[in-house]
């Protein structure tokens, strides 16, 4: 299974890095095509939106997507926090993984790859 993840501002990238995800598949613009199961690492733009590139790459590909974490400010937007997970989950019938504030701190990237673990596996 495949990592998939899209950065605004560059938070979901330092994520995947400090998971030591080094094949994970970049959304640059929506375009990309993946033929395999993934998970998908988003931000969630203004109030609670999935950003646009993934709802272009998602509209193609997400037949494919198994699970979504997300991320999101939760001291700016705590009612919609990284609320994008919760509109993929329910559009593409997928389990939220988990929610990260910001690009997370080292007890999020412990339980992400506890989480990561259980997941690439099935």
């Amino acid at each position: 299974m495949k990592v998939v993840y899209a950065s605004l501002m560059g938070k979901t990238e330092s994520l995947v890095k400090k998971l030591g995800i080094t094949d994970a598949v970049k959304i640059e613009d929506g375009s990309e095509k993946i033929s395999e199961n993934f998970l998908l690492f988003t931000p969630t733009s203004g109030s609670g939106e999935i950003p646009e590139k993934v709802g272009k790459f998602l509209a193609s590909n997400g037949s494919n997507i198994k699970a979504v974490l997300a991320s999101g400010s939760a001291g700016i937007h705590p009612d919609t926090f990284a609320f994008a997970a919760d509109v993929i989950a329910k559009k593409y019938n997928v389990p939220v993984l988990y929610k990260v504030d910001g690009a997370g701190n080292d007890c999020d990237v412990v339980v992400i790859k506890k989480l990561l673990a259980a997941w690439m596996s099935k």
